[in-house]
């Protein structure tokens, strides 16, 4: 595959981790629970949810579950399910802050890594994406450099974010604020739940 095309299909991954979004938002909260290890590991499981979805996608499978199928609908479910979890442990939060060396990384890993890999939105953006760049002919290692590419790039922007705003004065403006960010997020993602629960029935 040609290095443009890569660059082409690597803005549009840029473009995509920077929209802000439920996975924004759970970084963002789980860097102020948690401080700077929980939001990189955060970060970084959402990374390799994106990886999966976007082999998923390059491999072809993507292209055969439409909207009606049992497997779509299953992830749609999943991923609703998800949403209200995480959005009921936020809003129940007390917002009390974790000490940095008890920061909860497996925990930010597993949140991460769940709101991405069940959010089906994800794998429409890649069918939409990729369709455009991916010739049915391309060679397996080409479409695997494709998914980690688009991983790379997702992990590495919230890593980022958690990065940056970890052990600054804003970090610890929004500390002070924890509780209601956790309701504000909680908030957030019961909408979000309420609005793909509505699009399934």
């Amino acid at each position: 595959m040609e290095l443009a095309v890569l660059a082409q299909i690597g803005a549009v991954c840029v473009l995509g981790a920077m929209s802000p979004g439920p996975s924004l938002a759970v970084v963002l909260r789980n860097t102020v629970a948690g401080g700077r290890l929980r939001g990189v590991m955060t970060g970084l499981g959402h990374g390799i949810g994106f990886f999966f979805y976007a082999l998923l996608a390059v491999s072809g499978l993507a292209a055969a579950m439409d909207a009606g199928d049992a497997a779509a609908r299953a992830l749609q479910w999943g991923g609703a399910a998800v949403l209200v979890w995480l959005g009921w442990q936020f809003l129940r939060s007390d917002g009390v802050v974790a000490d940095e060396h008890d920061s909860g990384g497996r925990e930010g890993f597993v949140a991460g890594f769940l709101v991405a890999f069940l959010n089906p939105k994800i794998l429409a953006f890649f069918v939409a994406v990729f369709s455009q760049f991916i010739e049915p002919g391309l060679p397996p290692g080409d479409r695997l450099a494709v998914a980690l590419l688009a991983g790379t790039i997702d992990a590495s922007w919230y890593m980022l974010v958690a990065t940056a705003i970890a052990g600054t004065p804003l970090l610890d403006a929004l500390r002070r604020h924890a509780q209601g960010i956790d309701r504000a997020v909680g908030s957030v993602l019961l909408l979000l739940a309420g609005v793909l629960l509505l699009s399934l029935v």
